[in-house]
Order: C-alpha cells, then sequence, then structure tokens
C-alpha cells in the first residue's frame, strides 16, 4: 500500500467509508501525497497521453478556433485564452505559434492557465518561457478574470470527482470505499439513496441489480457555463458518453495501462467518463448556449485536420509522414485505439454570439 493508501486507510478506520468522490479528490489533489501534485504524468515516460502530446496539429488547430471565435465577438483588443488543466503547455504553446498568422489576435491575448500541480507549473513555465505574451497561473477556475474570455478545456472534466450509486434488490444505494482486513474495498451505505426508479430517466429504469450510476456535482460547469455565457466561450475535449445512463467507467491508468483503482492510491490516475448531456443540462440552467457534442473526429476534420496533415508531410522525410498518419489516425480513429468518437466536443457560449467555428455546420 502506498503511504496515502495509508492515510485513507487510517480515515476509514476512524470515520467510516469514503464516497467514490472523497477518495477520488484524495487520490489526485492530496497536497502532499495525490497524483496530479507530485508528478509529471504525461508521455511515454509517464501514465498517459493527450491529444496536444500526441501532434502539434491538434494545439495549432486549437489556436486558430480561438481567433476565429475572437472575431466573431468584435475582436476585442484584449481577451482571456484561458486553459484548464493545461499539461505541460503543449496546446497553449503549439496554438501561440500558429497564431502568428493572426497578429491582431496575438497581440490580444493575456493568457491563464488554471493549474494546482506545482510540478506542471514548473514544465508550464518552461514551455512557454519566451512566447512574449502575458502569462498567469491560477489555483483553481474561482479565480478566472473578467473579461472577454476563450476558455480551453481539454481532458479537464473527465479528472472530477464522480460518486456512484449501485442497484441492489431493495432500491439503490450510494457505493463507498471502506476496508476488508487491510484492503481497500468496494462497498455501500446501508441507507437507501432511492427505492424505485420513478426519478431517473426513463431510459434509466429498469436497470438490473448491480448496475451503477455515476453523477458529479455540476457547480464547477456551472460556474464556467456563466463566465461563457457573461464574457465569451468555453471549448471542452473530453471522453465520454453523449446521453446518460448506467455503467461503471471508473478508471484507473499508470503506465499507459488499466490497472486496479483501489491498489495504489495517489500513484495511478483516476478519472471516469464524462457525462455530456449532464453537462449540457447543467450549462443550459446557468444561461449559456451549448453546441454540441460532436465526435472530436468529426470536429478536427471540420476545422482542417486533413489538409493541416496534407502540408506537413509535404516537405516530411518518409518517416515523419509515417508519423503524421499514425498521429491522424489516434486523434480522429472510431475504436478503443482512437480518439475519433469516444472523445467530443462541446462549447458553451454567449447566447448571442455567432455558432462557434466547427459546430456551424
Amino acid at each position: 500500500m502506498t503511504p496515502l493508501g495509508d492515510e485513507i486507510r487510517a480515515m476509514i478506520a476512524a470515520d467510516g467509508p469514503l464516497s467514490v468522490g472523497e477518495y477520488m479528490e484524495l487520490c489526485l489533489t492530496h497536497p502532499e501525497l495525490g497524483y496530479y501534485t507530485t508528478r509529471d504524468p504525461l508521455g511515454t515516460r509517464g501514465d498517459f497521453i493527450t491529444a496536444p502530446e500526441i501532434s502539434q496539429m491538434f494545439g495549432e488547430l486549437i489556436g486558430l478556433w480561438a481567433a476565429a471565435v475572437w472575431q466573431t465577438m468584435g475582436s476585442p483588443g484584449a481577451v482571456h485564452l484561458v486553459e484548464l488543466g493545461p499539461g505541460r503547455g503543449t496546446l497553449i504553446a503549439d496554438a501561440l505559434r500558429a497564431l502568428a498568422v493572426v497578429p491582431d489576435f496575438r497581440a490580444a491575448l493575456n493568457v491563464h492557465l488554471v493549474e494546482l500541480s506545482p510540478v506542471l507549473r514548473r514544465r508550464q513555465e518552461e514551455t512557454l518561457a519566451g512566447f512574449g505574451v502575458p502569462i498567469a497561473w491560477h489555483p483553481t477556475v474561482t479565480d478566472l478574470p473578467h473579461g472577454p474570455s476563450i476558455v480551453i478545456a481539454n481532458e479537464f472534466f473527465d479528472a472530477l470527482p464522480v460518486e456512484q450509486a449501485v442497484k441492489v434488490p431493495g432500491g439503490w444505494h450510494e457505493r463507498r470505499i471502506g476496508l476488508e482486513g487491510e484492503r481497500l474495498a468496494f462497498t455501500r451505505d446501508p441507507e437507501l439513496i432511492m427505492r424505485r426508479d420513478d426519478a431517473l430517466p426513463v431510459r434509466m429504469r429498469g436497470a438490473p441489480v448491480g448496475a451503477v450510476f455515476e453523477w458529479r456535482s455540476d457547480s464547477i460547469a456551472r460556474q464556467l457555463a456563466r463566465h461563457a455565457s457573461s464574457y465569451g466561450v468555453l471549448l471542452v475535449l473530453d471522453y465520454g458518453h453523449a446521453a446518460t445512463g448506467i455503467g461503471d467507467t471508473l478508471q484507473a491508468v499508470s503506465a499507459h495501462g488499466f490497472v486496479d483503482p483501489l491498489e495504489a492510491p495517489g500513484e495511478a490516475d483516476l478519472t471516469a467518463h464524462v457525462d455530456f448531456q449532464a453537462l449540457r443540462e447543467a450549462a443550459v440552467g446557468a444561461g449559456a448556449r451549448v453546441h454540441g457534442p460532436l465526435p472530436q473526429g468529426e470536429f478536427l476534420r471540420r476545422l482542417g485536420l486533413l489538409e493541416r496533415a496534407s502540408r506537413l508531410k509535404a516537405n516530411a522525410t518518409a518517416a515523419q509522414a509515417a508519423e503524421i498518419d499514425a498521429a491522424l489516425a489516434r486523434l480522429t480513429a472510431p475504436g478503443p485505439t482512437g480518439m475519433g468518437e469516444l472523445f467530443k466536443v462541446m462549447a458553451f457560449a454567449h447566447p448571442r454570439l455567432r455558432t462557434p467555428p466547427g459546430f456551424d455546420r
């Protein structure tokens, strides 16, 4: 068991089982022992890889998308370009390089990065040194500045804590994490949270015994939607399902493979699929106009990914061209090895803005 695992076991022994969300938050953001606060998890030598790390094309297209959104906003003389959970800063770096062709937008930019990890903040500072644009860091979304804003959330919502309920013959109980001997184990709260399925959406009624239902607090989604509806646009790129449904999607990843989420707290990345229907409902309730979701592959093709790949290949060696083709497939292909369908794209926007690029067909 890890040091954080020992601490969690002591907490459970003293105060009883944790909710899945409490456990997930401790594993990811514990100030001394949390996964995100203690390491750089990205890249081939890390635990997972995100779209910006797969290819420069991803960040370039998002940067040019942001420039087009800025134009629909009336090209304000100062605009905040915000990224939530920016990893190593790769997306913003690629975006800023691409924006050399839109100098007025680049000159208007103030970059803001929402990052709680001191390790990743140092990497971001290294990556973005010398770009010549103002950059500020913030620990939480509550610190986002007022004013015209374009916010990027790439694989941000999947890492927010998720709660779970499990169905037994008598109804639905909250799923929790307790102890079996010395080991962490899933259990359930003895109190019913729902006896019948009547309060669930119709498509989820009649779920079999053993079914798991997941939900997240919508507080951050609503806060970001209010920000977008006041100041501009939020672009969400993440993996998940378009409609609310039944299923256990909590997963842990270490060294690019799936592991037991209870085995090594603080040493593996914990995520769960994003419920885009719930995200939409939270955003609409907060006053934003919502566009999408679209499959990521379709969205990137609409932004010109295939054309960008062709231009890069025109001056590439055979080995480089093969790498470009592999990245193109990874970003757009369906199925378990691609990000084209599982990953989806949604935008929250000011109600009076024109439909953002990529959603306007």
